[in-house]
């Protein structure tokens, strides 16, 4: 089995994990948690609904770099901190991935590893 890790360079680089992760022989994508993160790794300003989106370009980002797209997601996970309004966070996250049938679950957390964030997701794809 091979494993490819995918870091797009137009995301945040860290030393201590991947965007992504392609296995050959399956095709298996994991998609790492995505924040609301620009290319320097910063927060975007706004709220959870623009977290949201952001993540979710992010996501969108790892997906094209492995040489997919979010029809090939087929479990996605979405972790939102205790406080944020959940509507906001769907509504401008669904405007970035559109209507897909994706299997989805979203948690209310206490808190993520990053103090700053309100949101995190992550997803698994099968690619072509």
């Amino acid at each position: 089995m091979t494993i490819t890790h995918i870091n797009p360079p137009d995301l945040h680089a860290s030393p201590v994990f991947s965007q992504g992760v392609l296995t050959e022989g399956g095709r298996t994508l994991y998609v790492g948690g995505q924040n609301g993160t620009d290319a320097t790794g910063a927060i975007v300003p706004g709220g959870i609904g623009e977290q949201s989106a952001q993540a979710m370009r992010n996501l969108l980002a790892v997906l094209a770099a492995a040489g997919a797209g979010p029809e090939h997601v087929v479990k996605m996970n979405i972790y939102l901190t205790a406080d944020a309004d959940l509507s906001a966070a769907f509504a401008a996250s669904s405007a970035v991935w559109g209507r897909r049938p994706t299997a989805v679950t979203v948690l209310r957390v206490a808190g993520l590893a990053r103090a700053d964030a309100l949101v995190e997701i992550d997803a698994i794809a099968v690619v072509p």
